[in-house]
């Protein structure tokens, strides 16, 4: 059923594609071409797959891309897609999606919910994927309106951080042509569907994750004088840790320290001899990134050493986020050109937030990076928000699906509008310079 669904879609895309008219705006031309691109979201919404695993969600997207036109190259860096469309002299310009969901338990009620037990698309990677491939058609069928190299990207594993690295060591630099900017867009519930979100530097943290093991000396839960309680040094531990944050760092300097899970003990009456805690660490400067990791491993160890316990045990992961910037004069350029076609109500600066993306692999490798935000909540959704005080679902929440249609249609009407003032037909050659 899943390969003839494929051929399905090809199908779709094959279609006979509409002239672009300049008059009717980008938004009508998205308009024009909204089916197939809904009909992917709900199957790519139905059938979600975890990260490094996306066999069928990226045979879907490299079919679409092939109906289209473009040149495909399919496991780059593991499950990742490669299009390329070639359209004369002219700046190169990639685009990225991501493939991979999440491991939560869908609980939406949506006519159209995760069929996939434990996994969902919590983090709206599906709607991204339509907007992508909507971008796609447009741009393949109105040529005359750019002039330069198109470059696709579906990115697996995203959400472990690791698929931009996977695509980068496999050559998407080198084997394929290496873009002047990249483009991505990312949905988001803290602002209304369709507003389309920019913002100049940084805009996602540094992220690391350390697991700390509090080591103790077990026994009887009755003769706790005859032990050192590793679940009561944990729980002081957890405490001291806030401090990190709100008396060794700047209030101006943006940190977040977060104890995501701890696990110690196995029933009332046994003191066990270990609690080990994961924490995640959120930060906006390498020079904050390195207090704070020394901090929480100071911390843990004085807290052991009051206690007369055993030195902690302390491992941070090699597997680390860094700092996304948006390439301020990229962003200035395309921020323009979205405030032109959709007006000032439409694009808004965008405030940078505490989360982290593997988006900013392309950028560190050279490459000018910008990410758009693209509102995905309801205003009856925000307003009930505003009466409750209870914001809407979050981004990796079990209850969390965008506003399906307005959200993505303003990420594809983004991205074809900041495609277009990149790969302008007049003058062809809008390269930064080196």
């Amino acid at each position: 059923m899943r390969r003839a669904w494929i051929g399905a879609l090809a199908s779709l895309f094959a279609a006979p594609l509409p002239a672009a008219g300049a008059a009717s705006g980008v938004e009508a031309e998205v308009d024009a071409v909204y089916a197939p691109a809904e009909a992917l979201y709900f199957d790519l919404h139905r059938h979600p797959e975890l990260s490094s695993h996306e066999e069928h969600t990226a045979a879907t997207l490299a079919a679409a891309l092939r109906a289209l036109g473009f040149d495909v190259t399919e496991h780059v860096g593991g499950t990742g897609v490669v299009g390329v469309l070639k359209n004369g002299p002219g700046p190169t310009v990639m685009l990225r999606t991501e493939l991979d969901a999440l491991p939560v338990e869908e609980k939406t009620g949506l006519p159209y919910a995760s069929l996939a037990v434990g996994v969902m698309h919590a983090c709206g990677h599906d709607a991204h994927m339509a907007a992508w491939t909507t971008t796609a058609r447009i741009m393949a069928g109105a040529r005359q309106r750019w002039r330069g190299t198109l470059v696709l990207i579906g990115q697996p594993a995203e959400e472990s951080g690791s698929g931009a690295a996977s695509m980068l060591a496999d050559g998407l630099f080198t084997r394929f042509p290496r873009p002047d900017f990249a483009l991505a867009v990312h949905d988001d519930p803290r602002y209304l569907a369709g507003l389309i979100g920019y913002h100049a530097g940084p805009i996602m943290s540094n992220s690391d994750s350390v697991e700390l093991t509090m080591v103790g000396r077990g026994g009887h839960g009755a003769r706790p004088e005859t032990t050192i309680d590793p679940i009561v040094l944990a729980a002081r531990t957890v405490l001291a840790l806030q401090t990190i944050v709100s008396r060794e760092t700047s209030p101006f300097e943006p940190s977040v320290i977060t104890v995501g899970s701890i696990h110690g003990g196995t029933r009332s009456n046994i003191i066990a001899d270990r609690v080990t805690l994961q924490l995640s660490v959120r930060s906006f400067s390498d020079a904050n990134r390195d207090h704070l990791l020394e901090a929480i491993a100071r911390t843990a160890r004085g807290e052991a050493a009051t206690a007369g316990a055993p030195e902690p045990l302390i491992t941070i992961s090699p597997d680390r986020g860094y700092l996304l910037v948006n390439d301020p004069t990229l962003t200035q350029r395309v921020s323009a050109a979205l405030l032109h076609e959709f007006g000032p109500t439409r694009v808004r600066d965008a405030a940078p937030e505490m989360v982290s993306e593997d988006f900013s692999d392309y950028q560190r490798a050279g490459v000018p990076t910008l990410m758009l935000r693209i509102g995905a909540t309801s205003q009856a959704k925000l307003d009930a928000a505003a009466q409750s005080g209870t914001p809407p679902p979050s981004l990796h929440s079990a209850l969390f699906a965008p506003e399906r249609e307005p959200t993505i249609k303003a990420a594809a009407a983004a991205e074809v509008t900041a495609l277009r003032a990149l790969m302008p037909v007049a003058g062809g050659n809008a390269r930064p310079a080196r």
